[in-house]
């Protein structure tokens, strides 16, 4: 999951961090105190009570509850299947900014031995599978929570407004379902006269507990789909040149994909990986078939670059294709565009991120493979998207379970600076050093 460091962006050593009007902030150490054993409780509850993407019922009314219990403005729900937005207007004049929070959980066996381990289980494309929350989606609902919990007492503090995302289906939509975050876009949850101008997310990651994680511009990759079907003509396995043999083609195109990165992609504009994980073709060993089917995914770092990927790639399958006497058709599709950090937000928030988790413990992070769906939101406002840590530190990083691991938990003691980071990006964005 994490590839060695390329040096795109120069780091942020040089940012000032200097408290944002500290002396106007109201002290928040006895709420955030009282509020982490509840986010720790809620944590597990969630933990224990998975659910799929855009299956999140129990979820988006726990979550629907306390925002009401909190006297939110406003609290819709059913939001693209079944995501919740709360609206919580302060007591000062000031921007609108968003919090966002991914709610679903994954088709995985929970293998921790926790006292609050899943024993959940679920529907997954027509399938009986085992549901665990071994991204952390748990921890993000529970420290939104929290947030909203401090920020709805502390009203009167508050300049503007902040809007409350609890998103579904960040992993993807099941088979042909819309949802996740585009979703949530096209159904208005950044329109209207509540439009917020930035938006903030926290994600959990191995790394040591309670440290904060940025990279300035792309941070987590563009994510892509591949499918490609090679035809030829199927003949007895004795005679090949009675027919086309598209296992033969497949093998050809596989070893043309991985020239692709490293001879036809500006790699100072960031890494590319191509992987094909899935070949599918012939039933015997004495037959040729008519048809391979390949399945992958494409991963880069720059959208301009990965449209040039992308035509190259299409270029080299059909090439390869038609000069063996074969066809061949390429599908791109479940585009996720680059995560990463609005460099001047970035710059204007690192107080706030200093404060929350401590000199020494806000750190630039390397390039991340991985691809996440806050994306889309940050292709139509400026956001911040964090990497917190909650791996223990006494285990070397490469032993600790990654995201996705059956094994995979997190450190709950880091969860409260996820909380205060919220917290701070509400209070901190309208007074924020330009």
């Amino acid at each position: 999951m994490r590839p060695t460091q390329w040096l795109l962006v120069p780091a942020l050593a040089v940012f000032c961090t200097a408290p944002i009007h500290a002396a106007d902030r109201p002290d928040l150490e006895a709420a955030l105190h009282a509020i982490e054993p509840k986010v720790i409780d809620w944590r597990r509850d969630l933990h224990a009570n998975p659910e799929l993407s855009n299956r999140e019922f129990r979820t988006a009314d726990k979550v629907a509850a306390h925002l009401r219990s909190l006297e939110f403005d406003e609290v819709i729900t059913g939001v693209a299947h079944t995501g919740v937005v709360g609206t919580l207007k302060g007591g000062k004049p000031g921007p609108v900014i968003a919090l966002r929070a991914d709610m679903d959980a994954l088709p995985v066996l929970e293998q921790t031995g926790l006292p609050f381990a899943s024993k959940a289980r679920g529907e997954y494309l027509g399938k009986d599978v085992p549901v665990m929350h071994a991204c952390g989606h748990d921890t993000h609902v529970a420290m939104l929570m929290g947030a909203a919990e401090v920020l709805a007492q502390n009203r009167e503090h508050l300049a503007g407004t902040v809007k409350f995302i609890f998103q579904p289906a960040e992993e993807g939509p099941p088979g042909d379902e819309e949802g996740g975050a585009s979703m949530m876009i096209k159904e208005g949850v950044l329109a209207g006269p509540d439009a917020p101008e930035a938006i903030i997310g926290l994600h959990v990651w191995p790394d040591d507990s309670g440290s904060l994680v940025y990279r300035s511009g792309s941070f987590m990759a563009a994510s892509d789909s591949l499918d490609i079907t090679v035809t030829g003509r199927q003949t007895h396995g004795s005679s090949p040149w009675l027919g086309v043999d598209p296992i033969y083609v497949a093998g050809q195109i596989l070893s043309a994909l991985q020239g692709i990165p490293g001879r036809h992609v500006d790699i100072t504009r960031g890494p590319a990986v191509i992987t094909i994980g899935s070949i599918q073709g012939g039933i015997r060993g004495n037959i040729i078939p008519e048809e391979v089917k390949m399945a992958g995914t494409i991963r880069t770092f720059d959208m301009g670059e990965r449209d040039r990927l992308h035509e190259r790639l299409r270029a080299t399958v059909t090439g390869i294709a038609e000069a063996n006497g074969a066809s061949a058709s390429v599908t791109l599709g479940g585009g996720t565009p680059v995560t990463g950090n609005d460099p001047q937000l970035l710059r204007e928030m690192m107080p706030t991120l200093v404060r929350a988790a401590g000199e020494g413990r806000v750190v630039e992070g390397n390039l991340i493979t991985g691809a996440e769906d806050f994306s889309y939101y940050q292709q139509e406002i400026p956001g911040l998207f964090l990497m917190l840590g909650v791996g223990d530190p006494d285990v070397p990083r490469a032993q600790r379970p990654s995201n996705h691991s059956p094994l995979f938990d997190a450190d709950e003691d880091a969860l409260i600076v996820g909380v205060r980071t919220l917290v701070g990006f509400a209070l901190d964005y309208p007074a924020r050093a330009r």
